[in-house]
């Protein structure tokens, strides 16, 4: 028998029900009457708390971009001991919040969604991204002002590497990896940091 509105915690069970699905079948793999099956739900009960699929696939992504900023700010540590660490760690966490969440992850960045539909999913993943533009800028800030790259285009760049090391050799490819994922990312940060002469070129 299905349990309909009288579920205790249904908002969350259909976000559970859903990050299972996401793992099965990808977040557009599935239907709304399926994440209310598996909820153990009517459908009608979903259309109190979602008014779709995209809508919970937006509290799913929400919810990971909530965890993901945590994840961030914590490994940035206020930037100790130093910037350069600090700046390094926030990348070693973007890896591990995508190993550690792939549910979360896929809701975020594989669903389509546009956060400029959904502002608490907007808000949250602004959130995210000024743990790394602050990493960014406290790292550049001793560059002459004309040769510094803008915080935000310095930590979009490494954004896009920790993201195409995640879909390469931690999603996609994983047998063919040429090293660890890890390796890959402190190497290409590294190469990255040189050219912009924030490492020495022996570093």
């Amino acid at each position: 028998m299905k349990r309909g509105y009288h579920h205790g915690n249904l908002r969350q069970a259909l976000v559970e029900a859903a990050l299972a699905l996401i793992a099965e079948k990808g977040p557009q793999g599935f239907t709304l009457s399926e994440a209310a099956k598996a909820a153990d739900v009517t459908p009608a009960a979903v259309y109190r708390h979602f008014a779709g699929r995209d809508d919970l696939l937006a509290e799913v992504a929400r919810q990971g971009y909530d965890i993901f900023a945590a994840l961030m700010e914590f490994a940035y540590n206020n930037g100790q001991p130093t910037a350069l660490a600090a700046f390094e760690a926030t990348g070693r966490a973007y890896l591990a919040f995508a190993r550690k969440y792939p549910g979360h992850y896929q809701a975020m960045f594989e669903s389509g969604l546009s956060p400029a539909d959904h502002p608490d999913l907007a808000q949250v993943a602004a959130k995210a991204r000024q743990v790394l533009e602050r990493a960014a800028e406290s790292l550049s800030q001793h560059m002459p002002a004309d040769k510094r790259p803008p915080a935000i285009m310095f930590s979009s760049h490494i954004w896009a590497l920790s993201h195409g090391v995640v879909e390469l050799f931690m999603r996609g490819d994983r047998q063919n990896a040429p090293f660890p994922p890890e390796d890959l990312l402190e190497a290409g940060i590294g190469i990255y940091l040189r050219g912009l002469g924030l490492l020495p070129a022996d570093r």
